[in-house]
């Protein structure tokens, strides 16, 4: 008998309402300790909510609705409710405090889908879409994460799993009957369904390289020499005034990061140091670091003067952009629309060139368009396309993909056809683990760490 739990399910922050969750075999008897219905109705019925109030020795902490679920038709298919409260922080301590010393546990992080998984309501891979679609950061990473939620991802591994099962029936058969000499004909259909298998693991695997950005976003580092527009750029980007703009060279010492939705995707924008020579140890420290970001950033906005002559800081960034990912922007078209030389010199660099005026908010649509060619992002399509995002999937899905490989070497080298069997039950069971049809404890105790109290 699974033990009741308890925890407030609302961010620990005063607000209109606070809800505190019970679930368990107990749920419905500590709650008749501690809530009186208005209308002094105790009956228990599913899907329905009372009004009453939440009641300590004879004092009332609160007026309240609690929502009650029966289950198994409940979010942990276990009895629940939820008490909704109103918001302030000593009211949902008080009344956590009261259902832990009616008899209630507190609940771990993740504790609540944790009992979904285990008593079969969702699958492993829905249970990290849930923690996924909590901590989006852009409109189309919530719709991918609903997507796995509603148990598209499940069902395309589903697919593959029988495909690969099917594959292995055909192989039993003719390991179970060794009289039928057709070990070279099943060898040659087992390679032709394998290949299928093959290109259905590869399609989605090679989705991870755009559902990567969807989760973790576009790293931006923003690179230039002192007084030649970064933080402009990045005010005019998050429209507002986040960074300290001043003629004096040197205002940015360390680094800003802004997190910015650009047409539904997340890009993780870096302000930087403007890389010169210094004698400032502070100064020294942020361009330093600047170059190091530039290093690991997916993406580098390398900004130029237009208005004036390129110096040797300029030629700098040049030599740290030329091998990277990597928009150039020619800034203060409000002073010199055009200037000849620079932009000869940039050109040959070949990478995409935008004018704009950052001080003005001119031209910065044409960045948005460029960032959105150069990842291919009009083609993240999540309404028909299932699109890995979590690497643990991505990461099961190739050590199947490589398992089958092995099978299929092992037919072209003409091994017994029973050796083959044995790596594609081993794709499996490395699918299996995205679902968690056969996941070790440490996995799962891993994954429902990372989620919150109360969900």
């Amino acid at each position: 008998m699974e033990s009741t739990i308890v925890a407030i399910s609302t961010a620990l922050s005063n607000g209109g309402i606070g809800i505190i969750r019970l679930s368990g075999s107990n749920v419905f008897e500590i709650l008749e300790k501690i809530f009186v219905p208005k209308n002094n109705d105790n009956n228990i019925k599913g899907y329905t909510m009372k009004y009453g109030h939440i009641i300590d020795n004879g004092e009332i902490i609160d007026e309240v609705l609690v929502s009650y679920f029966v289950g198994p038709k409940s979010y942990t298919r276990e009895d629940m409710c939820e008490i909704s409260t109103h918001g302030g922080l000593i009211v949902e301590k008080r009344i956590l405090e009261l259902c832990l010393k009616k008899g209630a546990s507190l609940a771990k992080p993740g504790e609540f889908t944790k009992r979904a998984f285990l008593n079969g309501r969702i699958d492993l891979s829905q249970a990290e879409a849930i923690i996924d679609l909590i901590n989006s950061k852009s409109e189309k990473e919530a719709k991918e994460s609903i997507n796995q939620l509603e148990g598209q991802l499940s069902n395309k591994i589903s697919e593959i799993e029988k495909a690969i099962l099917d594959t292995l029936t055909a192989i039993e058969v003719t390991i179970d009957y060794p009289e039928y000499d057709i070990d070279e004909v099943e060898g040659r259909n087992t390679l032709n369904e394998l290949v299928k298998i093959i290109e259905l693991l590869e399609k989605l695997e090679g989705s991870f390289n755009q559902g990567k950005l969807l989760k973790n976003g576009i790293k931006t580092v923003i690179l230039g020499r002192p007084n030649a527009g970064k933080s402009s750029l990045l005010n005019a980007i998050l429209k507002e005034d986040r960074a300290i703009v001043s003629n004096i060279e040197g205002t940015t010492r360390d680094t800003i990061e802004e997190l910015v939705d650009i047409n539904g995707l997340p890009i993780n924008l870096i302000d930087t140091a403007g890389i010169r020579n210094t004698e400032n140890e502070i100064e020294k420290i942020g361009v330093e670091r600047a170059k190091s970001l530039a290093n690991k950033a997916d993406l580098i906005i390398a900004i130029f003067d237009i208005s004036n002559e390129l110096t040797e800081e300029d030629e700098k960034i040049i030599k740290i952009i030329e091998d990277k990912n990597s928009i150039i922007i020619l800034n203060k078209i409000d002073i010199l629309k055009k200037n000849d030389e620079i932009e000869k010199k940039l050109s040959n660099i070949g990478k995409p060139i935008i004018k704009i005026s950052a001080k003005n908010n001119d031209g910065i649509d044409l960045l948005y368009v460029e960032i959105e060619k150069m990842f291919n992002l009009a083609n993240i399509d999540v309404n028909d396309e299932i699109v890995i995002t979590n690497e643990r999937h991505k990461n099961q899905i190739r050590y199947a993909r490589e398992k089958i490989e092995e099978g299929m070497a092992a037919i072209k080298n003409n091994l017994p056809i029973d050796i083959c069997s044995i790596y594609i039950k081993q794709a499996l069971e490395e699918l299996g683990e995205i679902t968690g049809k056969n996941v070790s404890e440490d996995i799962i105790n891993e994954i429902f760490k990372n989620f919150c109290l109360g969900k």
